[in-house]
C-alpha cells in the first residue's frame, strides 16, 4: 500500500481525487488520539501532498492535524502537545524555518522533519543545524517518511526517558519524602534531631501518610545506616506464627521446624527493626517485646538460651493507643517504653501546599515506569484535587495519579479522568490548599475563566520558583505562549 501511494506522490495527476476532498486553506484533522497515540502536525500547502501525508501518518497510528501555513501551525502548536512536526520548507508567507523556530522554543520540543521539493545539500545542512531531526526531499517516498518518523520519535522518547530518570533521581526529597510545608519541614527537623539516639520511637499518623518512610529516614540518618533495616507488619501475621517470626526458633521447636531459624530481631542486629501496626500486637507478644526492650535479650522459640540483639525499635500505628490503653488492649508499660520519642506524621490535608509538588513527582514517576509522555493537569482537574481532603493521604494521591494518567486520552488529565469521589466532592466539604476548610461561594464570588487561568499560572510559577521553562512544561504550553499570557495578565 505504501508503494502505490509513493507512486501517487510522484505523479501529480493522481492527486486530484484526494485534493478534491480538501480545499487549499482548510485544516484537516484525523480526530482525537486514541489512548497511547500521539499528536503529529503536518504543515503543507499543496492539498494533495497534505492529504497523503496525513493519511500515511494516520495509518502509522498517529493522530494527525494538517494545516497550510506557518501561521496556522503556530496556532496548533500553542493549543496541543505534539510529538512530531512534518513541515514543507516552502510555504505561503513564513517558511518552514519559521515553523522550526517555533517548535524549538517548546518544552519539550517535538521532533521535526523538513520537506522540500527544491532540496539541496546546503538546505539540508542548514535545517539540521537549526534543529531539525531529519530532512526529506519531495516527491516524498512514503516508506521513507514512516521510517524517518519512527526513528525521530524513538530518539525523542529515549531522550525524554533519560531526562525523566535524571529528574526522578535528583529530586528524591528527604529520603523519599517531599514537602516544603511548615508541617513537613518540622517533621524533617525532628527526624534529624532524634536519629542519632538509640531510644525507641513511636510513629503515629493516619493510614497512607508515610509512616514507614519516616522509619526508613530515621534509620538512614542514624549511625546504624550501614546496618539492616527490617520491617514487619504486626497485623499481617497470624498470632501463632508471630513469635517465631520475631524471635526465631530452635530446630524441632514445633511440628515442621526441621532447622533452626533466627527471627527478625536477630536479622536486624546492629540496625533498625520497624514494627508497623504495633497496636495489633497480641497481649502475649507485648509482654515478650517489653522484656526484650528492657534487657536486649532474645530467646528463640524452643531454645534454652537467650541471645543478645542490639536493635533500635521503631514502631508505628494508625490507631489511637490511648484508647487501647483505656480498654486494656495495650500494655501501659510497653507504651511508655516505645514512646521514648514520638513522631506524629501530618495528614496530607494539613500540608496542602505540597500537593502540587507531589502531583508533579508522581506524574513523572508514572511516565517513567510506563514509558509514556508526562501528563499534565487541566486547571479544573488541579483545582478539584487541591480541594479534596485525601482521606487515604499520600498513598491515595499516588493511586489517583496512576489512574488518571492511565485513563487520560492525550497529554492532559481532565476532570473526567478523576475518580467520582473527587469529581463530585462538594465545595463546602473541601480543604483549601493551605489545609483550611473551604466554603461555598456565592455567584458573585466565583472567578472568571480568565482570572482562574491567571491565578493558576501564578501558582505554577510560584511552585517552580520563577522557572518559566519548567512552568511552561507543567502548563503544557510553549514558553512564548506563557510570556504572552503573562503580558495579558499585567
Amino acid at each position: 500500500m505504501s508503494e502505490s501511494r509513493s507512486e501517487d506522490l510522484k505523479d501529480p495527476k493522481n492527486l486530484e481525487p484526494i485534493a478534491d476532498r480538501e480545499s487549499a486553506g482548510e485544516r484537516k484533522t484525523s480526530g482525537a488520539p486514541k489512548r497511547g497515540h500521539e499528536w503529529v502536525l503536518v504543515v503543507e500547502d499543496d492539498p494533495g501532498h497534505r492529504a497523503l501525508l496525513q493519511e500515511e501518518l494516520s495509518d502509522a497510528g498517529h493522530a494527525v492535524i494538517a494545516v497550510t501555513t506557518a501561521e496556522e501551525a503556530a496556532v496548533q502548536l500553542a493549543e496541543r502537545a505534539f510529538v512530531l512536526v512534518v513541515s514543507d520548507l516552502r510555504l505561503p508567507g513564513a517558511d518552514g524555518f519559521a515553523v522550526l523556530e517555533r517548535v524549538r522554543a517548546l518544552v519539550p520540543a517535538p521532533g521535526f522533519i523538513m520537506l522540500t521539493g527544491f532540496g539541496t545539500i546546503d538546505q539540508a545542512v542548514e535545517a539540521l543545524k537549526a534543529g531539525a531531526d531529519d530532512f526529506l526531499t519531495k516527491p516524498v517516498d512514503l516508506e521513507h517518511l514512516r521510517l524517518a518518523a519512527a526513528r525521530v520519535l524513538q530518539v525523542r522518547h529515549l531522550r525524554a526517558e533519560v531526562q525523566q530518570y535524571r529528574e526522578v533521581l535528583v529530586e528524591r526529597g528527604f529520603h523519599g519524602m517531599f514537602g516544603k510545608s511548615p508541617a513537613m519541614l518540622r517533621l524533617f527537623d525532628l527526624i534529624r534531631r532524634i536519629a542519632h539516639s538509640d531510644g525507641s520511637v513511636l510513629i503515629t499518623g493516619e493510614s497512607g501518610s508515610g509512616k514507614e518512610l519516616v522509619a526508613q529516614a530515621l534509620h538512614q540518618e542514624s549511625p546504624r545506616a550501614r546496618g539492616p533495616f527490617v520491617a514487619i507488619n504486626c497485623a499481617g501475621i497470624p498470632e501463632s506464627l508471630l513469635e517465631s517470626e520475631l524471635f526465631g526458633h530452635a530446630a524441632g521447636a514445633f511440628s515442621g521446624a526441621r532447622g533452626a531459624r533466627k527471627g527478625l530481631f536477630l536479622e536486624a542486629d546492629g540496625g533498625t527493626l520497624f514494627l508497623d501496626e504495633i497496636g495489633e500486637m497480641p497481649a502475649a507478644m507485648q509482654t515478650k517485646l517489653l522484656r526484650l526492650l528492657q534487657d536486649g535479650q532474645v530467646r528463640p522459640v524452643g531454645a534454652n538460651e537467650e541471645v543478645r540483639a542490639e536493635v533500635r525499635i521503631v514502631a508505628a500505628t494508625h490507631r489511637d493507643l490511648s484508647t487501647l490503653l483505656a480498654e486494656g488492649d495495650f500494655r501501659e508499660d510497653l507504651f511508655f517504653r516505645l514512646e521514648t520519642f514520638r513522631i506524629e506524621v501530618p495528614p496530607l490535608r494539613e500540608r496542602g501546599q505540597d500537593i502540587e509538588h507531589l502531583l508533579d513527582f508522581f506524574l513523572r514517576r508514572h511516565a517513567l515506569a510506563q514509558k509514556t509522555p508526562v501528563r499534565h493537569l487541566a486547571p479544573e482537574a488541579l483545582r478539584q484535587l487541591l480541594g479534596y481532603r485525601f482521606p487515604g493521604n499520600v498513598r491515595e494521591l499516588a493511586g489517583l495519579v496512576e489512574r488518571a494518567a492511565t485513563l487520560a486520552r492525550d497529554a492532559t488529565i481532565r476532570i473526567e479522568d478523576l475518580p467520582e469521589r473527587v469529581r463530585t466532592n462538594p465545595a463546602g466539604d473541601t480543604a483549601a490548599p493551605g489545609g483550611e476548610v473551604a466554603v461555598r461561594l456565592r455567584e458573585e464570588q466565583w472567578e472568571t475563566l480568565e482570572e482562574l487561568e491567571s491565578r493558576y499560572i501564578r501558582q505554577v510559577l510560584a511552585f517552580t520558583e520563577g522557572n518559566k521553562q519548567r512552568a511552561a512544561r507543567i502548563l503544557g504550553i510553549g514558553r512564548k505562549t506563557l510570556y504572552r499570557k503573562l503580558d495579558d495578565a499585567t
